[in-house]
């Protein structure tokens, strides 16, 4: 395969590591992915071996630049995508991690957050638009810091370097020459001022960071350095850098406030685009940065659930219950109804709107009748029912979409999107191509290397696959909510 030019776009996510090459229009070419084996050293703890990330990493890329003729000499831009708030530190003068990766979902900081209330809390949201979580980067950071030896005095000498996995893997792909990330993944920290664009120094003193770890914060579109060309056979110029969730709306060319996209991954994440405001919300969804541009920043809101696609993986590989991922859509399409079973996914806790870092998971109203074609039903059904409550609490801060752009593995699930639209009571709208995260990493880092002239070009590319529309009784939808609900006030302690 020859001609030119062509993107690469690697998404490293939760689950998988992956790599797509594409043509200068969007259309992919070559494909290559690898699983990420999960780590969970305790209750609620979750990691990932850094190395194993990067191992997968060459490996896929390879494999995709392999495709073409000419190699990496073909390709004119490099774009990362990535699983955000995940938290790694290495030692600058060698690159080796001081530790494993701590993901995202991992919950042992949740005592360290609890201490943070009242103004200080107060403050963290009115600066970075965020809920203190352990989601976040922030108290990750401490707790390698001082659960290391020596790491904490270490990286007050400016001996170590922290970063989201898009700045670590930057910083090997340009061989150590670059620790940069992009304001998308900074703003994810905890520790960054979305309304001046900075690290702010009162959070970093709060938070026990050191300012000498941080790397520098540029636009998710633009000039992040070239990749080492030993690595490839050529360096390739690295473009366009976003954290997943914000991939995902540019993907789904959500560029107008209003558009809102709602990926269903390990996790699912409505992200809602507000233009240049920073909309501050009433009802615990987070303020964001959706991408930087120019220099010109456009915000979101989001809705962040912590287990989607994840749950159908513990049917799979945890319980057994099912072989594959699609047989899950062939038992909800068999089975008319769950018999009153709801599964509330909160394995690593709640995320929005309830944010309870101590919730656990929990299948409830079961009887003597219920079954494996029940449970499975009832855990798809979850995904909806917790999206409906994002939807919820963007209404009550004043936002009614008309309709959902969604993507992501569960996407593909026809019978999932049906109960979407019909949990939601808007059109759920699937695009031609639903693997959105890592095309936004293809079309960011086009947009960085001048391949397109604008976002409007890049909006004129999405296309549609499939409309789903509400068919739902009102009473019937009022009396799933309700049922869904009651589960979650009982997994919270509050029956």
């Amino acid at each position: 395969m020859s001609g030119g030019p062509h993107i690469l776009a690697i998404d490293q996510g939760t689950t998988s590591t992956r790599a797509v090459l594409y043509d200068a229009d969007g259309a992919p070419v070559a494909t290559a992915q690898r699983e990420l084996p999960q780590i969970f050293p305790g209750d609620g703890w979750v990691e990932h071996d850094p190395d194993e990330i990067w191992a997968a990493t060459i490996e896929v890329s390879a494999k995709a630049v392999g495709a073409l003729e000419g190699g990496a000499a073909e390709i004119a831009a490099l774009g990362i995508t990535n699983q955000r708030e995940t938290t790694l530190i290495w030692e600058r003068d060698t690159g080796r991690p001081i530790h494993n990766a701590i993901v995202w979902q991992d919950r042992r900081t949740a005592e360290a957050c609890a201490r943070l209330k009242g103004a200080a809390a107060e403050a963290i949201a009115a600066k970075t638009g965020l809920i203190v979580d352990p989601y976040f980067s922030a108290t990750k950071i401490a707790w390698l810091l001082d659960n290391v030896d020596g790491a904490r005095a270490r990286a007050a000498a400016g001996e170590l370097a922290f970063g989201t996995v898009d700045t670590f893997l930057l910083w090997r792909l340009t061989g150590g020459a670059v620790h940069t990330t992009d304001a998308t993944n900074a703003a994810r920290t905890m520790l960054f001022d979305i309304h001046r664009q900075a690290w702010d120094e009162d959070l970093l003193e709060l938070l026990e960071v050191p300012a000498a770890l941080l790397p520098d914060v540029r636009d998710t579109a633009g000039d992040f350095g070239t990749t080492d060309p030993q690595l490839f056979g050529a360096a390739i110029p690295i473009t366009g850098m976003a954290g997943d969730q914000q991939a995902g709306l540019v993907g789904q060319a959500c560029f107008q406030p209003g558009m809102i996209k709602s990926t269903y991954g390990t996790g699912c994440f409505a992200v809602l685009n507000t233009g240049a405001e920073a909309m501050r919300s009433g009802n615990q969804l987070l303020t964001t940065v959706a991408y930087r541009i120019g220099g010109e920043v456009t915000y979101a809101l989001e809705g962040s659930i912590f287990i989607a696609g994840a749950a159908v993986q513990w049917l799979r590989d945890g319980l057994k219950i099912i072989a594959s991922t699609p047989e899950s859509e062939r038992f909800a399409v068999e089975t008319e109804h769950t018999g009153g079973v709801y599964m509330v996914p909160a394995f690593t806790g709640l995320g929005a709107p309830h944010w309870d870092p101590d919730a656990r998971g929990a299948i409830v109203g079961l009887t003597r009748d219920s079954g494996i074609p029940e449970i499975v039903r009832a855990t798809l059904e979850s995904v909806c029912y917790q999206t409906r409550d994002l939807f919820e609490a963007m209404a009550a801060d004043g936002v009614t979409p008309a309709a959902v752009r969604a993507d992501g593995g569960m996407a593909a699930n026809d019978w999932v999107m049906q109960f979407l639209a019909d949990m939601l009571d808007i059109a759920v709208e699937r695009p031609a191509d639903t693997e959105t995260t890592v095309l936004g990493a293809a079309y960011l880092a086009g947009l960085g290397a001048g391949l397109y002239g604008s976002l409007d070009e890049v909006a004129e590319k999405w296309r549609l696959q499939q409309r789903f529309t509400p068919a739902m009784d009102t009473d019937q939808r009022a009396a799933l909510y309700a049922g869904w609900q009651d589960a979650v006030a009982r997994v919270r302690g509050n029956p």
